[in-house]
């Protein structure tokens, strides 16, 4: 085979985000076995690095080997028996995804519904539990197809009247904005490592609260998928019985990662990508363009303004990513040709890095407004 020569990218795309020096340069260190000390010191890093950047004090606070997908399928196996009622917020693609994971798993989906880019009110969300009363409700804080945030306590508090735990999908927020777990009531919550995170794609960050453990410790029925069981997950993490060989070299990335943020200050790191959002938002108003959500509900690190009448936005990329080598993603479902989703995460949620963008962007509109 040839030598490996990646191309060289900026990554203003809604996952994976782009990458530190340092985080490549950890993942070269030497590999050690799955129960040497030095690992179970790099597994502790990790875990108390994932509890201040979820805000949490969950003893329960791990990474579960896998990306995002993984986490959330950990999420819906561990806590939604077969049979239970699982009830979900529907407003975009990934809450899709858990309902089609909670069909699978041989749960009763129920759905509360609304457009691609909407959020749901707190009195929206009791209406509808009050009539469900479902044991479990799954909804996703930040909506990466649609560039919408939710509030996670219009959920919360409603779903705890109800009796039921919360499961948040967190993989578009998780180091990049506040998710504050404790204080929102979220039960169960996972993420990923390639998007707030700033680093490679490979594990899911998980936090479980002291309630929804007591839920999991009085479950009678196996998990039906064994690589995915939380309970034997964390007799490996906390009680060193060998259940599978983790990626080694992806956690020493991980831990660098958040060692970074820790260095920056996690309220520092929200406040710079509450900047740089804000930065966008003037800069793409200024070009005459509009934001498909509506201010107050936007996903702060993955914006999504409307494509300008007339242009193609599948061209404006490609060439973006032809002559500039940075990489942006268009809408699907619904808002397939509609909006461009691009993300301004981590090392990029600078000004100088939005000049260098808006450049480049603005130029690729020009041409294409004039085809």
């Amino acid at each position: 085979m040839p030598a490996l020569t990646p191309p060289s990218r900026l990554l203003f795309g809604p996952g994976p985000s782009q990458v530190e020096a340092r985080v490549y340069e950890a993942m070269s260190k030497p590999l050690v076995g799955y129960l040497d000390p030095f690992l179970y010191q790099v597994f502790d890093d990790v875990r108390d690095g994932l509890r201040a950047v979820f805000g949490t004090k969950n003893p329960y606070t791990l990474a579960i080997p896998g990306t995002g997908s993984a986490g959330m399928e950990t999420a819906v196996t561990n806590f939604v028996d077969s049979g239970a009622k699982l009830a979900i917020f529907v407003n975009g693609f990934f809450c899709e995804r858990i309902a089609e994971m909670g069909r699978r798993h041989g749960a009763q989906v129920v759905r509360a519904e609304k457009p691609w880019g909407e959020v749901f009110t707190q009195e929206e969300a009791r209406a509808f539990l009050e009539k469900e009363r479902p044991q479990v409700v799954a909804f996703v804080h930040g909506e990466t197809s649609t560039g919408v945030m939710q509030a996670p306590e219009a959920i919360t508090r409603p779903a705890h009247e109800a009796g039921a735990l919360v499961i948040a999908d967190c993989v578009t927020t998780l180091g990049s904005v506040p998710i504050r777990v404790d204080e929102t009531g979220i039960d169960i919550a996972y993420s990923c490592t390639q998007k707030g995170l700033s680093a490679p794609p490979g594990l899911s960050p998980f936090t479980v609260s002291p309630r929804a453990v007591e839920r999991l410790a009085a479950r009678t029925t196996p998990n039906s998928v064994w690589y995915l069981d939380l309970k034997l997950l964390m007799d490996y993490y906390d009680g060193k019985k060998y259940h599978h060989t983790p990626p080694v070299s992806t956690f020493y990335a991980l831990r660098e990662a958040l060692a970074a943020i820790m260095e920056e200050g996690v309220e520092q790191r929200f406040a710079r990508h509450l900047k740089a959002h804000r930065s966008f938002v003037q800069r793409i108003e200024a070009m005459g363009l509009k934001m498909h959500v509506a201010e107050g509900k936007r996903l702060t690190t993955l914006n999504t303004p409307r494509v300008p009448e007339g242009v193609d936005d599948a061209s404006v990329r490609k060439q973006l990513l032809d002559e500039y080598g940075i990489e942006i993603a268009g809408g699907f479902g619904p808002l397939a040709g509609k909006i461009f989703r691009i993300g301004v995460m981590g090392p990029l949620a600078t000004d100088p890095n939005l000049e260098l963008f808006f450049e480049a962007f603005g130029k690729c509109l020009t041409v294409h407004a004039a085809a």
